[in-house]
């Protein structure tokens, strides 16, 4: 025999943990796939680091229907704390009414900025939606596509072939960063780039690693602290030889003696983001042109 109290319990719908309230909801709202939003209302948030948000992402909203789902969010999210700040990248205007008049803080990532653009140009911007992340250029999206397959192919010392044309090799001890930061400049940049490991087998020496050598000009390191590089290596290899500190501590002060050495630009990936790291790499390698220079695949 169920008690009563466990009948009410049973038939109770659950109900959802009440949001914190240091906690605030932050919206990117788009008409395509809202990665434009992310990033751009990513970066204004970054500049208040004391703050904590609940992240939301709502892509491909194509319709005042549709628009209507996502205000009754927004209110429910007022109505359960502080108002939600919305990220908005949508050129529908009827849309962009609709969010207007929610009960949220919107920031329209692109209204002022067109009209601004309208006025320059003395065009009128196209009210297509989903065309920031579409095939666009096609040249260049070959030209990423063709990247991405590069960095694969070159991940990790996996391949010396056709090294001669990577616009940039970027060299270090294992789990330094050096394969987030290949994939990163290839897919958003469209550059080739070839990763090779530093490992026991590639010392002593004086001089880059054989494979690399001939191509010292376009290769960059990266180093870490000891501690560090230890942590990530003990998620991976726990209680190793791989993932001590001492290990750690020989491999970084190798790295950086060869980097030394050999006249190659590096930095710490210690406490800089994938995005950092290849800001510095863009410019310190001149590279930030030159992918528009290579023709068609």
């Amino acid at each position: 025999m169920v008690s009563p109290s466990g009948a009410s319990a049973a038939l109770t719908p659950a109900v959802p943990p009440a949001p914190r309230a240091d906690v605030r909801a932050v919206f990117f709202v788009s008409d395509s796939t809202g990665i434009t939003a992310e990033t751009l209302g990513s970066a204004l948030l970054a500049n208040f680091p004391g703050a904590r948000f609940e992240r939301h992402t709502v892509p491909f909203l194509g319709s005042v229907t549709a628009v209507d789902a996502v205000v009754a969010r927004l209110e429910r999210a007022t109505a359960a704390g502080a108002a939600p700040i919305v990220f908005a990248t949508v050129k529908d205007a009827g849309i962009r009414a609709c969010l207007a008049d929610a009960a949220a803080v919107v920031i329209d990532l692109l209204a002022g900025h067109l009209t601004e653009l309208e006025a320059e140009l003395g065009a009128t911007a196209e009210t297509r939606a989903g065309q920031y992340h579409g095939l666009g250029d096609l040249e260049q999206y070959f030209r990423r596509m063709r990247a991405v397959e590069f960095a694969i192919e070159h991940d990790d010392g996996q391949s010396g072939r056709d090294l001669a044309s990577a616009d940039v090799i970027i060299v270090a001890p294992s789990r330094c960063g050096k394969t987030p930061t290949t994939m990163y400049l290839a897919l958003h940049y469209g550059l080739l780039v070839a990763n090779y490991p530093l490992t026991d087998d590639d010392f002593p020496t004086e001089g880059l690693p054989r494979i690399v050598a001939p191509h010292a000009d376009r290769c960059f390191g990266l180093t870490t602290t000891a501690l560090r590089l230890s942590q990530v290596r003990h998620e991976r290899r726990p209680h190793s030889t791989y993932s001590s500190l001492a290990q750690c501590t020989l491999e970084i002060r190798r790295a950086e003696d060869l980097y030394r050495r050999t006249h190659i630009p590096f930095l710490s990936s210690a406490t800089r983001s994938v995005e950092e790291m290849s800001a510095v790499i863009l410019q310190s390698m001149n590279l930030r042109d030159r992918p528009h220079e290579r023709p068609t695949p």
